[in-house]
């Protein structure tokens, strides 16, 4: 005669198993953050120069990508993937962009660690502004 699970044994294993998955989804400061993720391919625009506000910047989602304008006519670009634990950044406001999962930030000059938890750079994109317009590099 076979023996059904338990309670107990049925959720302890449906939790490890969320467990497992949830964790999965965010790297860590020792992995290549979004290296299975797919990027914008050079020559793909991403805003005209007037889109970025001066001491700001704006976060392009589907590529990937956060594009600073910390002076008057001085972009800059960065992954916008956190170097803490892979989450993706979702503010740019007071200098800084900003990653909502641990509080991170990074200075919009260059990507450096503002605040931790987060002890990495944002990685620099390379982008090229022409005409009024940005584009991947």
């Amino acid at each position: 005669m076979t023996q059904s699970p338990t309670r107990r044994t049925v959720l302890l294993a449906t939790g490890a198993a969320t467990l497992t998955v949830g964790c999965g989804e965010y790297g860590n400061e020792n992995s290549d953050s979004g290296s299975d993720s797919v990027e914008a391919s050079a020559g793909t625009e991403l805003a005209k120069t007037s889109e970025i506000p001066v001491g700001g910047g704006k976060i392009f989602k589907d590529e990937k990508v956060v594009v600073t304008q910390p002076k008057e006519g001085e972009f800059k670009a960065f992954s916008d993937i956190c170097t803490h634990q892979g989450c993706q950044v979702t503010s740019v406001s007071g200098g800084t962009i900003n990653c909502p999962c641990h509080g991170s930030k990074f200075n919009i000059t260059d990507g450096s660690v503002a605040n931790p938890p987060a002890a990495k750079p944002l990685t620099e994109k390379q982008i090229t502004v022409s005409g009024g317009s940005i584009q991947l590099a």
